[in-house]
């Protein structure tokens, strides 16, 4: 029977992790507030907890003086919240918020962790990016590391990114043409029993690219250098905006280490008639395969309309203060980790 976290011996095998990871956090605020973002605080409790199929929150509930209750959800992501401050007026923010996701646990996961999120009003892709980039590098300065480490990859983050695009990656990992396979949802199957993968009668076309991605392209990504994976098909990318010489992809990338997603970034959707189309597909989608929706943020899509162009970024500090210290299990740079 594994010692609980809170055994003395094991919580002074992680102090090392949890010092660094305070380091980490300190150079990253000092880094954003010279880079003139505001640092936010987005609310927890939100009406809906995000609206991507896969994506599971918790529920709860709020009861007023006179009894009255309502269903809030705990924010799988600060993103709604945060755009609402870019239609506010705000035009650079960063928030190390709280989030959590339900059906999620392992050495990469936790059902509650922080995400490190920014926008940026007026910013677009290559920005987001750079960015990026440079916040990994800023970590692995403050604890003193030259290199990122997962079991038994290495990173160099000071060295140029790698740039690859989706299409470019399933060409060369897959020895597939993305583009013949959009849409085709008999084609991805056909293509994952290639590879080796048993697709399942209800698997849809999303579940077949999600699970090429994972087992056969994601393991030799930001093995050497970071990699940078863009232009993903627009299903793909529920909040992100079209690219414009192609609508069939979209402004989303993003960037790993050591075979390790790191963040996720888009030039953010600002038409509100399109988002709230892909959130009721999505959410008919994940109806269909759990058997449960979530509401749409009514809020979210008015505030949406009134929103500046702008790019936004999500990385997993906890995954970014693993990969700079060595840790080998997101338990490991947690103070305090699920299950308590």
């Amino acid at each position: 029977m594994p010692k609980p976290w809170w055994d003395p011996e094991v919580h002074a095998r992680k102090k090392p992790f949890l010092e660094s990871r305070g380091k980490i956090r300190r150079r990253l605020e000092d880094w954003f507030v010279a880079e003139g973002f505001t640092l936010v605080e987005c609310g927890a409790l939100q009406a809906s907890p995000g609206n991507e199929t896969h994506l599971h929150g918790f529920a709860t509930g709020f009861v007023e003086d006179n009894g009255k209750r309502q269903t809030l959800y705990l924010h799988t992501s600060p993103e709604f919240a945060s755009k609402k401050l870019l239609a506010a007026g705000e035009a650079k923010i960063a928030d190390f918020a709280r989030v959590y996701r339900n059906r999620e646990k392992g050495p990469l996961h936790a059902p509650e962790f922080t995400m490190l999120e920014w926008y940026e009003a007026g910013a677009g892709l290559s920005m987001a990016t750079a960015q990026a980039t440079i916040i990994v590098c800023q970590a692995a300065m403050a604890v003193g590391a030259d290199c990122l480490v997962w079991r038994d990859r290495t990173c160099n983050p000071f060295l140029l990114a790698d740039f690859v695009s989706v299409s470019e990656a399933f060409e060369r990992y897959c020895d597939a043409r993305l583009e013949d396979l959009l849409g085709d949802r008999g084609a991805m199957a056909g293509l994952a029993r290639r590879h080796g993968l048993n697709p399942k009668a209800d698997d849809s076309w999303s579940d077949l690219f999600s699970a090429l991605l994972v087992t056969r392209i994601e393991p030799h990504l930001g093995t050497d250098v970071l990699t940078i994976l863009h232009r993903y098909p627009i299903c793909e990318a529920a909040l992100a905006k079209p690219c414009d010489d192609d609508p069939r992809y979209a402004e989303r990338f993003e960037l790993y280490a050591c075979g390790v997603e790191l963040a996720n970034g888009f030039e953010e959707l600002t038409d509100p008639v399109e988002q709230r189309a892909r959130f009721e597909a999505d959410m008919a989608l994940k109806q269909k395969i759990y058997g449960e929706r979530y509401p749409i943020d009514e809020d979210f899509l008015a505030a949406l309309a009134k929103m500046p162009p702008a790019s936004g970024v999500a990385m997993g500090f906890d995954r970014l203060v693993m990969l700079a210290t060595g840790a080998s299990h997101v338990h490991d740079v947690l103070w305090t980790p699920f299950p308590a």
